[in-house]
């Protein structure tokens, strides 16, 4: 017997209203005084979104106990995946140094660290759900980031920062709604906050102080303090050394989100344009198609990384605001979602897939003002790219599924 259609009509008119803006700005982005092969993608793209939709509807017919049963088998498949790119990987666009795309000679497939999100989220769930308590010390989170642990090292190793940011906000986003301590959570970033801060001594030591005052208050296990705090130290003395391996175009890309005009015609080239052109933009716009700066192909990788800067350009202030209002609606039906889901590994699945698109958000549109240094990362159903567009619609159809399942409002555990 074939089960009902599952309708959760506002998270599901807030994805299709997010694609349909995004198609139409990938539409545009292609409309240049010289064309150029991005003027029919938005064909693809809408091939794109609707494959994703019926992927959507697929999931609703299963159950939220057989994704369960399938996030093993599907975890290791995109690992297996992901070791390829090493392989057979190639890049492309502002990636093109990356292996992120698994290619068969020089016809590329797709990005499996898009679907990799996906299962690694079910996976983290899986193993979070497992547990009778949150995780209260660093030894009882060693499962957890070895699950987030393994994926990511093979990213980084393509290397692909962007996608590397969006997996480590996964593991802290779902730790917390786990109900694991925001005390916890800061020690176990710590050691990527000393190698941030270590360019500065002042600074450096600064923290180091807050940390040790943070670890007597905490008081974790001898042998976890001691090694929390070594660790710390030895990312302080390393992050010069670290530094001078990073390739000149790497260590460009830190300068220039410092100060843009350091390197304006090579590194700092992507920054300045996206800014230029969201600038002009004003309240409303220099209309549909008719930005400037995207229209003469300044603003690089306009139709993927960099397609918020036509948003703000042709559609101004107006425009990013209902773009940027769309994205909060949907984030918060997904933590209704997950709030009123019937079980553990339902509500942390709902919430992971939402820190991963909130990730996704905040980096790219911070990247496009020089908030962020730029990684990259694409915006969720806005950005061209079939692998990232499927993963996004198969997300909500796991949501959906989640949604129609969920009764009452069962909290997570604390």
């Amino acid at each position: 017997m074939l089960r009902r259609i599952v309708s959760d009509y506002p998270l599901l008119i807030a994805a299709s209203l997010l694609s349909l803006f995004g198609v139409a700005m990938v539409y545009s982005a292609g409309q240049t005084d010289t064309p150029t092969y991005v003027a029919t993608m938005y064909r693809s793209q809408m091939v794109w979104t609707i494959a994703g939709v019926l992927i959507a509807y697929g999931v609703t017919r299963s159950s939220v106990r057989f994704i369960e049963w399938m996030t093993v088998p599907l975890y290791l498949l995109s690992i297996v995946l992901l070791g390829l790119t090493l392989v057979i990987g190639k890049g492309a666009g502002t990636a093109a140094s990356t292996k992120s795309w698994l290619a068969i000679g020089s016809h590329r497939l797709g990005q499996p660290s898009e679907i990799a999100k996906v299962t690694v989220v079910l996976m983290l769930a899986r193993v979070l759900a497992s547990r009778r308590d949150a995780p209260r010390s660093l030894l009882d989170l060693w499962k957890p980031a070895l699950v987030v642990g393994i994926p990511w090292v093979i990213i980084m190793l393509q290397p692909d920062l962007g996608t590397g940011i969006v997996f480590i906000g996964i593991f802290f986003g779902m730790l917390y709604w786990s109900g694991v301590s925001w005390p916890l959570l800061i020690l176990l970033g710590s050691p990527a906050v000393s190698l941030v801060l270590s360019f500065s001594t002042g600074l450096w030591g600064a923290w180091f102080f807050i940390l040790v005052a943070l670890v007597l208050w905490y008081r974790p296990y001898l042998v976890e303090g001691i090694v929390l705090m070594m660790a710390n130290v030895a990312t302080g003395v390393v992050a010069p050394l670290l530094w001078e391996k990073l390739a000149p175009y790497q260590q460009n890309r830190l300068k220039v989100f410092l100060d843009p005009s350091a390197d304006p015609r090579a590194s700092g080239y992507h920054v300045i344009q996206s800014k230029v052109a969201i600038g002009s933009g004003g309240i409303f716009g220099k209309g549909f198609t008719l930005g400037t700066q995207k229209r003469l192909a300044f603003l690089p990788e306009q139709h993927t990384d960099f397609i918020f800067s036509v948003v703000g350009e042709e559609v101004g202030f107006i425009g990013v605001t209902v773009a940027l209002t769309l994205f909060l609606w949907l984030f918060f039906r997904i933590t209704q979602i997950s709030q009123r889901a019937n079980d553990s590994y339902s509500s942390l699945v709902a919430f992971g897939l939402m820190t991963s698109w909130f990730v996704h958000v905040l980096v790219n549109v911070g990247m496009t003002l020089n908030l962020m240094p730029i990684t990259g990362i694409p915006l969720p159903f806005f950005s061209y790219g079939g692998s990232f567009m499927l993963a996004c619609w198969l997300g909500v159809g796991v949501l959906m599924r989640i949604s129609g399942e969920g009764r009452g409002r069962t909290k997570i555990r604390a």
